[in-house]
């Protein structure tokens, strides 16, 4: 690989959660033709020496790069370490990145919590989607895991900011062989009635809800007819449903609004418990 424009860009801190997100980003380095940065920035600490940080961080770099070969040895990955919070560094690199790719919970923190702070900043402010990768049952985390082929799954909402969604999980779906794409959409009788649809009327609402999708989709699927696309309307909750969609799932992609500029902001609520709960790798796409 020596495409070093727009590179993947995958954080590691060591934990079992940031590995997996570094096996995910090789393989997706891999099925994009993309170059690999390793990213692991520290925070400067008065009370250690910044050579001995320095060298820390050379010794987690010089292990992922070995482990990248194991996975992905076609890959050149290239290696940052910056001396600033995790989010900054990762949001600035997110300029001219394709994408950036972030272990669910670092090293820090509270284990007990499902989504760390620097995982859900980096997610809220970044100018290029971002991919949150959940650990594995090993919190060991030594062996890279094969990837299975599953489906990929796509939260949208029937307006503009489905678009950015569209294309991203389109484009992901096409580098992937085989791969269906299911576009899932939520409504309720309610939202209906907000947005000037059929209202009580639950068949004619489930029926608008379905034009919606296909109207979405349709332009899409014409510029990658080789994706199997299944569309999903679904009544109630769109969340429960991208969560327990996102068990099997490849990939969970939703959408984000920008301008965040702290956490969680620009996340609608399906976004946030998406996030928050899934229970595979999730998208987030700034629309």
């Amino acid at each position: 690989m020596t495409s070093t424009d727009h590179p993947v860009i995958a954080a590691v801190d060591g934990s079992s959660h940031s590995l997996e997100a570094l096996d995910w980003a090789a393989h997706e380095a891999v099925r994009r033709g993309l170059g690999l940065t390793i990213v692991h920035a520290r925070t400067p600490d008065r009370r250690v020496v910044q050579d001995t940080l320095l060298r820390e961080a050379e010794e987690l770099l010089d292990r992922c790069v070995r482990r990248v070969a194991q996975i992905a040895p076609e890959l050149r990955p290239s290696t940052l370490t910056p001396m600033d919070f995790a989010s900054a560094a990762l949001t600035s690199l997110s300029r001219n990145a394709s994408l950036v790719v972030v272990g669910s919970r670092g090293l820090g923190g509270f284990r007990s919590l499902l989504l760390g702070s620097n995982s859900l900043a980096t997610a809220s402010m970044a100018d290029c989607p971002v991919v949150v990768v959940r650990g594995g049952p090993s919190e060991g985390g030594e062996e890279p895991r094969t990837e299975p082929a599953t489906d990929l799954v796509a939260g949208v909402a029937a307006d503009e900011s489905s678009e950015g969604v569209l294309e991203f999980a389109f484009e992901t779906a096409a580098a992937r062989p085989g791969a269906r794409l299911r576009i899932v959409h939520g409504w309720t009788m309610f939202s209906s009635i907000l947005s000037g649809g059929p209202a009580f009327d639950r068949d004619a609402v489930a029926d608008s809800a379905e034009r919606t999708l296909a109207e979405l989709t349709a332009g899409w699927r014409e510029k990658y007819p080789q994706v199997d696309v299944v569309r999903e309307p679904v009544g109630g909750s769109a969340s429960r449903t991208l969560v327990t969609a996102s068990a099997s799932a490849a990939l969970t992609v939703i959408g984000r609004r920008r301008g965040g500029e702290s956490l969680g902001l620009g996340l609608s609520p399906v976004a946030q418990t998406t996030l928050t709960h899934a229970l595979g790798p999730v998208a987030v796409v700034p629309c």
